[in-house]
């Protein structure tokens, strides 16, 4: 991306500390170099190169707040929130494998296992293994606690859990697995339970991997477990407390989301900006009709409101304080911004957006996923308006 477009300088220095802007400097040079390359090739196979996902483990990205003492960065939500953007602006597909493993599953359960379960899990997590959050099924998507798969007691050390799960994200490449499941219908959503397993499990396997419009080289698949054995010391948290879990993560989940679709939205506009300059119509760079000048200057606007939202949400995580109303807004936003910056993108392009020899059209199709995944928009609009009207 050339120099000369000042939206390229991510946010204001003053915004960010020194060890920040070095880590998101670091990262942003690895995500041009290493995972920009790659990004059309593994868009079109649908498939994640895991020579990557190696280096993302090098690298500490894969366990940025995971404590050094579990072999991890020690780092801050927020440093995670940055690398989610650069990465996402390389490729929506990277970030999204970054943005699950940091602030859904190591986030959980930092703040909900037990110490022997730190133990086991984060030193995995950090050094080699992904992980993936499976809560949606068939019926059970907005109406997120709709469960179907159940666990059932057996014995004095176990559950055995029976159901299957759909969209998973990572669920191709993962090795740990939080799973919710329901050990009593009929409390509803007071039964369910939270558990931790790992791939090998007896009775679990991993099944169809969805062919998807965007995102293609993020695995999205269906779990299947049938009679899978579950030690009872892999609950996490406790049995009927699954829910909070749930909420809570997914909380935290949704400034991920905002920050991936902040990324998408500059990886989108950089291209369309520097095209702006390159393209000539009547003699001259369209970057000079005002038309084209109002568009650039619109999306780059709307992409500063998105990130001043982002990283404001992440700070309140950091600082301890509530920030419910304010990730629900994050994700709503920095969705609908990813969707009208991606489509003015392809605009500026012309016919050549329209196809795949050019990169905004995969900017395009990595946005729409936003506006869905982790909640959708009428689900944080719903959040939203409780807040606000203290309904």
């Amino acid at each position: 991306m050339p120099e000369t477009l000042q939206l390229a300088s991510s946010a204001p220095l003053t915004t960010l500390s020194e060890d920040e802007i070095l880590f998101r400097d670091n990262v942003r040079q690895f995500a041009d170099d290493k995972i920009r390359p790659l990004a059309k090739e593994m868009d079109e196979k649908g498939v994640f190169d895991h020579a990557l996902i190696d280096q993302f483990f090098q690298l500490g990205l894969m366990g940025i707040e995971i404590p050094e003492q579990y072999g991890g960065a020690g780092g801050k939500f927020f440093d995670a929130i940055l690398a989610v953007e650069e990465f996402s602006r390389a490729d929506a597909s990277a970030g999204v494998i970054v943005d699950v493993q940091n602030t859904l599953v190591a986030n959980a359960i930092l703040r909900w296992a037990t110490k022997d379960q730190k133990e086991r899990y984060l030193r995995k997590l950090a050094a080699d293994t992904v992980g993936a959050y499976a809560l949606s099924e068939a019926g059970s998507g907005s109406d997120a606690f709709a469960l179907q798969t159940k666990a059932e007691p057996k014995g004095v050390g176990d559950f055995v859990l029976n159901g299957r799960k759909l969209w998973i994200t990572n669920g191709k490449e993962a090795g740990i697995f939080i799973l919710f499941a329901t050990v009593d219908p009929s409390k509803g959503y007071k039964g369910i339970t939270a558990f931790l397993i790992e791939k090998d499990f007896p009775g679990f396997t991993v099944g169809k991997k969805e062919d998807k419009l965007g995102i293609r080289a993020s695995s999205t698949c269906e779990l299947i477990l049938e009679d899978c054995r579950v030690p009872k010391d892999n609950v996490l948290g406790e049995v009927g407390k699954g829910y909070k879990i749930a909420i809570e993560t997914l909380n935290e989940g949704r400034i991920g989301i905002g920050a991936q679709m902040l990324g998408v939205a500059r990886g989108a506009w950089e291209y369309a900006a520097k095209y702006s300059q390159e393209r000539t119509a009547f003699g001259k760079p369209i970057s000079e009709f005002q038309g084209i000048q109002f568009q650039i200057a619109q999306m780059a606007t709307e992409i500063e409101a998105a990130r001043l939202m982002v990283y404001n949400a992440a700070r309140m995580k950091d600082a301890g304080v509530n920030f419910v109303k304010e990730a629900a807004m994050t994700k709503l936003f920095a969705s609908q911004v990813a969707e009208r910056v991606t489509s003015l993108a392809v605009e500026i392009y012309g016919g050549y957006g329209f196809t795949k020899d050019y990169p905004v059209e995969k900017y395009w199709r990595d946005a729409k996923i936003g506006k869905i995944y982790e909640g959708t928009s009428n689900m944080q609009l719903a959040t939203i308006a409780k807040l606000v009207l203290g309904k």
